[in-house]
């Protein structure tokens, strides 16, 4: 590792020069209290910024062990570090300096929920911050002596106000790792007691508008208040003894009448899959890991799902045991949605009847009187639910507001009346006695588990000619190969670190050569997760462009599904 020193007069002596005079910074040096990497320099001021990271040593940082002593509160703490590094940058530094984006400090900062990513590491020996920066230039011309008050004045100073813990809010750091960590003892809470969620009396469950996910202003929200025949109580390792709505496993009603906060409900109990910050509201919700919100999603790519359990005697015979399509009706895709979580092991399905195709959810008795059954290809969701729970053990939670049938099916009915919760399953068995549909149940079949699909090698293939061309196109979209993916239905993405990863993670299985026309998208995805659990995140990332530091880690599900929607996957027809 070189002195400080060296990267002082490398620049200096090519100030002016052509831009790609900066590739001569790249290597190690060290700081007075810090080492610094520069891992890539990119070739031009309007290319892909420069990868650098930081590593101080424990005996400097003097972050205590409390802090990071478990994986979750290590998650929690390279969060917290990570936050407190992108704020340093906005405090101590004066922004764009020249062309493009130049001048410019950035790290992968997260957003309300806490994930696992590569933007910090940290041990007992060191801590480190991977970033990237926008080395200055004018025109295309070298920035020296701007770039030189970026690394000696801006950047100690971000270091020191981030990394140290001297200059660390320890009482901010304690609640970060400590509200994470009692996220996921309540999860372990959920399976003891059977239930599938949990949300805690007094959280913030609105968001102040659609387009953000920050919480709306406690003097503008209604707090969550259980109703008494839901409430239980958890005693956390940390914040000690909470009440809060225990949602039991089996089929779950949420209705009431329009904006009463059916879908807040629904979507914060989806969001609980992932801890969040303090302060976000939601701290204390916590849903079972394998959740899936499932929609119709018309148009999709489908390949060959088997959907036969709601969709049958198509027209023309159109098998649907192997069904592909490439626009996919709602129900085909609503019906497909389905199969594919089943077929990567979700225990919880939550549907929204607004955005779910109604043919796929109902057929009321007068649609049975007048076309018969054998000329309605679909059995709808309605007549499944409960086989799902009591064959599989796959619970359901739903937002109707519009059919009465489903009353019918359900174990609980929760009715939100101005945002505030209400038991009224009683009352709901009381109406369904008095009103009865006189529907018939159509399902022949019990539900069963998909096998799952094997993936023709040949259709999944990130090059361009002999370029590879992996990344994220935004957080609900892939670029692979010569295809765009769209994942505008996979709701629970919730940051474009997670899609970038879901992209690698597949280009990891290509150069790994995982899939081999033998292994299932599942085992697959199974694979990558192993080598992840055994050898970090950074094993995912291909090292074209320096450090992998804008990773977080997706849930297995997303990863499958995207593959789900690459239009150009073909699938194994082993029938």
């Amino acid at each position: 590792m070189q002195q400080c020193e060296k990267l002082r007069k490398i620049l200096l002596a090519i100030d002016g020069r052509g831009y790609k005079a900066y590739k001569e910074i790249e290597g190690s040096y060290q700081f007075d209290s810090f080492d610094l990497f520069i891992d890539h320099v990119q070739g031009d001021p309007f290319a892909a910024p420069s990868r650098l990271r930081v590593r101080v040593d424990q005996k400097t940082a003097q972050i205590p062990t409390w802090a990071f002593r478990s994986p979750y509160r290590e998650m929690a703490c390279c969060d917290f570090l990570t936050r407190a590094f992108a704020k340093a940058i906005r405090r101590f530094t004066e922004g764009k300096r020249g062309s493009g984006k130049s001048g410019l400090f950035a790290v992968d900062t997260p957003g309300q929920q806490v994930l696992k990513r590569t933007s910090c590491l940290i041990n007992e020996d060191f801590v480190e911050v991977r970033f990237v920066c926008g080395l200055p230039a004018a025109g295309r011309r070298v920035l020296g002596r701007e770039a030189l008050e970026m690394f000696f004045d801006e950047l100690p100073r971000i270091v020191e106000g981030a990394l140290f813990y001297k200059n660390i809010d320890e009482e901010n750091l304690r609640r970060h790792v400590e509200v994470v960590e009692d996220h996921f003892f309540i999860k372990e809470k959920l399976k003891e007691q059977k239930l599938v969620s949990f949300i805690a009396d007094g959280s913030i469950l609105p968001r102040e508008s659609g387009a953000s996910q920050r919480p709306m202003k406690k003097s503008e929200a209604v707090a969550f208040n259980s109703p008494p025949s839901l409430r239980i109580k958890l005693t956390l390792p940390n914040k000690g003894e909470i009440t809060g709505m225990g949602i039991p496993e089996g089929v779950t009603l949420i209705t009431g009448g329009g904006y009463h906060g059916k879908t807040t409900l629904l979507e914060a109990i989806e969001m609980g899959i992932y801890p969040h910050i303090p302060g976000d509201g939601r701290e204390y919700v916590a849903t079972v890991e394998d959740a899936v919100k499932i929609r119709a999603e018309d148009g999709r790519s489908v390949k060959g799902v088997d959907i036969s359990l709601f969709i049958n005697n198509l027209p023309g015979k159109k098998d649907t045991k192997f069904f592909s399509t490439d626009d996919a009706s709602g129900s085909t895709s609503q019906a497909s949605n389905i199969q594919e979580a089943l077929e990567m092991e979700a225990k919880l399905l939550l549907i929204d009847e607004d955005t779910s195709a109604t043919n796929f959810m109902i057929r009321d008795a007068r649609m049975q009187k007048l076309i018969a059954k054998d000329k309605e290809p679909i059995t709808p969701f309605i007549d499944h639910v409960r086989g799902f729970f009591e064959e599989l053990g796959v619970s359901t939670i739903l937002v109707i507001g519009g059919s009465g049938d489903y009353l019918d099916v359900a174990d609980k009915v929760i009715m939100m009346d101005e945002y505030i919760p209400k038991d009224v399953t009683g009352l709901a068995k009381e109406v369904a006695k008095e009103i009865t549909t006189q529907r018939h149940k159509e399902a022949k079949a019990k539900p069963y588990i998909p096998p799952s699909r094997v993936p023709d090698p040949r259709s999944i293939n990130p090059h361009v000619g002999k370029k590879v061309k992996v990344k994220a196109g935004s957080l609900k979209s892939i670029i692979f190969g010569s295809e765009a993916i769209n994942l505008y239905a996979l709701s629970s993405l919730v940051d474009e670190s997670q899609t970038r990863m879901i992209a690698e993670m597949w280009h990891y299985a290509y150069r790994k050569g995982y899939i081999d026309g033998k292994r299932s998208i599942k085992e697959i995805v199974e694979q990558i997760f192993s080598d992840v659990e055994n050898k970090g995140l950074d094993i995912i990332s291909p090292h074209r462009y320096g450090h992998p530091g804008d990773y977080a880690l997706p849930r297995k599900q997303e990863v499958a599904f995207a593959i789900n929607r690459l239009r150009g996957l073909k699938v194994v027809d082993t029938n």
